[in-house]
């Protein structure tokens, strides 16, 4: 599956209507090369506040207390996960989360600082090349299996859709998002390697959610990921769209 592609959709971009017929038209043209992974922050968010919880972040990456697993695993894998395997059936979408068949493992992220999060340590994908195989459009939700107690962790989406393109070999990884490209003083990013991507993260040129999409993408061509880009939709079918990060070092351009 030397074509295979991942492509990881973060929770505004699920809201806007031409994400499905995107997909669509990246699984007709490739059928059995796509792999979604999504995220859904903004609904756990809302399901949070809902009961009274404040959701807290630091350096763009979510606090996930013990006792908000649940509600991690009915927002992410439920209700994100299905909502989007309904809209996609004509794609024969099929629904899973890290924690089938060990998909993903995880250890423990910042040695607890950041509650039940973990960082992906390897993963287990025969399920997905299964379901490729059968004709379906795997859709992954980011909640990965423990490796210390078997339990569940709360994962960033781009990191867990990294891993899964490492794991199963892509040749592409789209990591979706609500602006067209990385932005330096206001200006689009065409490409980037890792020493300026660095340099971003540290001085907080890129912070929040897109410095985590940078470590992400940093972390996928770094262990053999052809290509990786980071854009709004238009980077799902436009091979020119969005920011490639590099794996040699190199300006920012």
């Amino acid at each position: 599956m030397s074509g295979l592609r991942v492509v990881k959709v973060g929770g505004r971009p699920q809201a806007d209507p031409a994400l499905v017929p995107e997909l669509l038209r990246a699984w007709r043209e490739a059928p059995g090369e796509l792999v979604l992974v999504h995220g859904g922050g903004d609904e756990l968010s809302q399901l949070m506040r809902a009961l009274g919880r404040e959701p807290e972040f630091r350096g763009g990456r979510r606090v996930t207390a013990g006792t908000d697993l649940d509600l991690v695993r009915m927002a992410l894998s439920g209700l994100a996960n299905q909502r989007l395997v309904s809209r996609l059936a004509l794609a024969r979408a099929v629904g899973l989360s890290g924690e089938d068949d060990g998909l993903i493992t995880a250890t423990l992220a910042d040695a607890g600082a950041l509650g039940r999060v973990g960082v992906p340590a390897f993963t287990r994908p025969d399920v997905v090349h299964t379901l490729l195989s059968a004709g379906h459009l795997p859709v992954v939700s980011p909640v990965a299996r423990a490796a210390e107690d078997g339990g569940a962790y709360n994962v960033n989406g781009d990191d867990a859709a990294a891993a899964l393109a490492v794991g199963l070999g892509a040749r592409d990884l789209v990591l979706v998002s609500d602006v067209a490209a990385l932005l330096d003083a206001g200006r689009p990013v065409a490409t980037i390697g890792p020493s300026a991507a660095r340099a971003m993260i540290a001085d907080g040129r890129a912070a929040g959610g897109m410095a985590a999409k940078l470590d992400a993408a940093l972390g996928a061509v770094a262990r053999g990921v052809a290509r990786v880009r980071i854009g709004n939709l238009n980077a799902i079918n436009d091979p020119t769209a969005g920011t490639i990060v590099l794996a040699d070092s190199g300006p920012a351009s």
